[in-house]
C-alpha cells in the first residue's frame, strides 16, 4: 500500500450509510456517517454539538471492517513520562494509517480523508475521540495551539485548568459548572490562540470521571449504585484517588442542555501543582509562564498522530511541543499556580471569587 487509494479500495465506504448528523463546533463543522446502531448512540452522546448545518469535514465510519493486505506498522512515541504501546502507523503518499494497538480500530487520514474501521461498536469512546480530533486538527492548521485542559466560561471570563494526568481537571472544573449560570466549554483538550483577548475553542468531549470524582460531589452521586457507593466510601482516601474506573458525564442530562458553549474569551489559566500528603493551604498564586518551564510543559500538548500539516507534512514521529507558540498565543492571560494540599472546596471558591469578581 502506497496511497490512500490503496486503502479505499479494500475498504466498502457505502456501508457508513447515507444519514449523516452534522456537528457544529464554533467555526468548525464536522459531518459524520455511521451505520446503526452506531450512528444513534454517537448523536446521544454529541447531542450538544448537534447541527442541521452539514460540516466542511466528513468522517466515514466502518465497523468490522478490516484491511485485506495489513501494513508494516511503525510504533508511535509516547510522550515522556507514559509507557505501553497505544499507536502505530504507516506513512503513505500523503495520508497516514494509525492503528490503535490494543483494540485493532485503524484510521486513515489525508486530505478530506477520514476514515475509521474495525471493532468500532466495541471501542466507542475511541470513535469519538477520532472524530473530535478533526475538530483540533482543523484549528490547528488555522494556528491554534493545543493545550491539555479543561475550561470552563460564563460572560466575557473563561477558565481553563490544567495539570498533570489524574492531577483533577476534570474533579475542578465540575466544581466549577455548580456556579449558576456556569457553561462547560471542553474537557481534557483546550485550542488556545492570541488575540484581545485571547480565545479558547473546546471540543464536545465530555468528562470521562473516576469514583471520587463522583462520589465527592452530590450531584452526580446517583450515578453510582447504593451499593457501589458504600463499597467506594470503605476504601482509603489514597486508594480511591487512584482507582481507574472511568464513567461519562454527559453535561447536558446533569447540567441542563443550556449549560454547553464551546468558544470563549480566555482570561485565566490554572495549573494544578498540588499534592496530597501536605498540610500546605491550597493557594493560587499568578506566575510567568516564561519563567516556569515546569508549568507549560503540563499545558503543552502534541497533537500525535493523527495531525497534518497545512503543507501536507504529517507530525513527525517523536515531536515535543515548540513552547514559543504557546507563550505568545497565552500573552495576556492570567496564569497561575495551584500549590499547596489538594482541596476542591478551597479551588471552587477561588473560583466563585474569580467569576464573581
Amino acid at each position: 500500500m502506497r496511497t490512500a487509494e490503496d486503502v479505499l479500495t479494500q475498504l466498502d465506504l457505502g456501508a457508513a450509510g447515507t444519514q449523516p448528523f452534522h456537528l457544529g463546533v464554533g467555526h468548525v463543522g464536522v459531518t459524520v456517517l455511521a451505520p446503526e446502531p452506531l450512528r444513534a448512540s454517537l448523536m446521544a452522546y454529541f447531542v450538544g454539538a448537534l447541527t442541521d448545518t452539514p460540516g466542511e469535514i466528513t468522517v466515514h465510519l466502518l465497523p468490522g471492517q478490516v484491511l485485506t493486505l495489513e501494513p508494516e506498522w511503525t510504533d508511535w512515541q509516547r510522550e515522556p513520562g507514559k509507557a505501553g504501546r497505544k499507536d502505530a502507523i504507516r506513512d503513505l503518499a500523503g495520508a497516514r494509517l494509525i492503528r490503535k494497538v490494543r483494540s485493532g480500530v485503524t484510521f486513515l487520514q489525508a486530505p478530506g480523508v477520514a476514515v475509521a474501521f474495525g471493532p468500532l461498536a466495541e471501542n466507542e469512546s475511541t470513535v469519538i475521540n477520532f472524530i473530535n480530533t478533526q475538530i483540533l486538527n482543523a484549528g490547528l492548521r488555522e494556528g491554534w495551539q493545543l493545550c491539555h485542559a479543561a475550561a470552563v466560561t460564563r460572560g466575557p471570563r473563561t477558565l481553563a485548568i490544567s495539570g498533570l494526568s489524574g492531577g483533577g481537571k476534570s474533579t475542578s472544573i465540575l466544581r466549577m459548572m455548580d456556579m449558576e449560570g456556569m457553561c462547560f466549554l471542553s474537557n481534557d483538550r483546550v485550542l488556545v490562540r492570541a488575540g484581545r483577548p485571547p480565545r479558547a475553542l473546546g471540543i464536545p468531549k465530555q468528562p470521562r470521571i473516576n469514583p471520587g470524582t463522583i462520589l465527592g460531589n452530590p450531584r452526580l452521586r446517583d450515578m453510582l449504585t447504593p451499593a457501589r457507593r458504600a463499597e467506594l466510601e470503605a476504601m482509603p482516601a489514597a486508594d480511591l484517588w487512584a482507582l481507574e474506573d472511568k464513567h461519562d458525564l454527559i453535561i447536558g442530562d446533569v447540567y441542563g442542555a443550556d449549560r454547553l458553549r464551546f468558544e470563549g474569551a480566555l482570561t485565566d489559566f490554572w495549573v494544578l501543582n498540588w499534592e496530597h500528603g501536605t498540610d500546605a493551604p491550597t493557594q493560587v498564586a499568578e506566575v510567568s509562564l516564561a519563567d516556569r518551564p515546569d508549568l507549560l510543559g503540563a499545558i503543552m500538548k502534541s497533537p500525535g498522530p493523527f495531525y497534518q500539516h497545512p503543507d501536507g507534512r504529517f507530525e513527525p514521529n517523536g515531536t515535543a511541543p515548540d513552547p514559543a507558540p504557546y507563550l505568545e498565543a497565552l500573552r495576556g492571560v492570567r496564569v497561575c499556580e495551584v500549590s499547596g494540599r489538594v482541596d476542591f472546596d478551597a479551588l471552587a471558591a477561588e473560583g466563585r471569587r474569580l467569576f464573581d469578581g
